[in-house]
């Protein structure tokens, strides 16, 4: 049985230029999960799981925001956000990880027997991922798995990618596409999705099946993950950290009132 959960709105959160976050702990977030999948609605729970990125890309583009702001929760993958609500006051009890996400849920999963079907990546990942999770969490059920090829699909083959999830009758799809590409892809195809929750985790995928070295935990706690990553995959990670960070971070300078104004409730 899941835990219960308090209604959403009712969780702490701090507003960054119209943009919720939720400010609970990874355990928290995961009975969420438990709680759609007990309580499976047409079309899936979603849950947005992403640090400044997100937040950055949600500030250039108005559709993004609008799906950010579609989600059931919004948890920080990420220090910036955490940064921010401790400077407003705010009690935060820390980082909500995609891969802590995921080992969590991992689990509950293996006691209580929960499915997840995985899109995104590449196969080899996916293979790595799927002996990883057989040899620690045998409770927790594969649904499914799927790499889709990396370049443009057909209608046909992006209903087929549909159907394929919706025959696999998972309890969570996890996607890992990459932000934004995940949660656009979510937030396009949520009406023909049949299953309780979709959660876009990024390179978890990467970090569970092994092929991406996770950061050693006092370096995530003290904030300085986007160092150890852009220095292990600069061509992957330069433009997003060197380029679009400090723009986050003079945006948020420039907007500090207003922001402070947004949290004042």
């Amino acid at each position: 049985m899941a835990n219960p959960v308090p209604p959403i709105a009712q969780l702490p959160n701090v507003d960054i230029l119209g943009n919720r976050v939720h400010l609970i702990e990874t355990t928290l977030a995961v009975d969420y999960i438990e709680d759609w999948i007990a309580h499976p609605r047409e079309n899936p729970a979603r849950m947005i799981v992403t640090g400044f990125h997100g937040l950055h890309c949600a500030m250039e583009d108005p559709g993004f925001k609008a799906i950010l702001g579609q989600a059931e929760l919004f948890v920080p993958d990420g220090i910036a956000p955490v940064w921010i609500a401790r400077r407003l006051g705010k009690k935060v009890t820390g980082r909500v990880t995609g891969a802590d996400l995921m080992h969590c849920f991992f689990e509950r999963a293996d006691k209580k027997g929960y499915s997840s079907f995985f899109f995104g990546d590449t196969d080899e990942t996916l293979e790595k991922l799927k002996q990883t999770l057989e040899s620690n969490y045998p409770g927790h059920k594969i649904a499914g798995m799927y790499s889709p090829p990396f370049r443009e699909h057909s209608p046909e083959e992006k209903q087929a990618m549909i159907d394929r999830i919706n025959q696999a009758k998972p309890d969570v799809l996890w996607v890992g596409l990459g932000l934004p590409k995940q949660e656009r892809w979510i937030a396009e195809n949520h009406h023909k999705l049949h299953v309780p929750v979709a959660i876009g985790v990024g390179a978890a995928f990467g970090f569970h099946s092994g092929q991406v070295k996770r950061v050693p935990e006092w370096v995530g706690t003290a904030g300085f993950e986007w160092v150890w990553r852009l220095l292990a995959e600069p061509g992957k990670l330069w433009r997003r950290d060197v380029i679009d960070g400090p723009r986050f971070i003079m945006k948020v300078i420039g907007n500090w009132p207003k922001i402070k104004k947004a949290n004042l409730v």
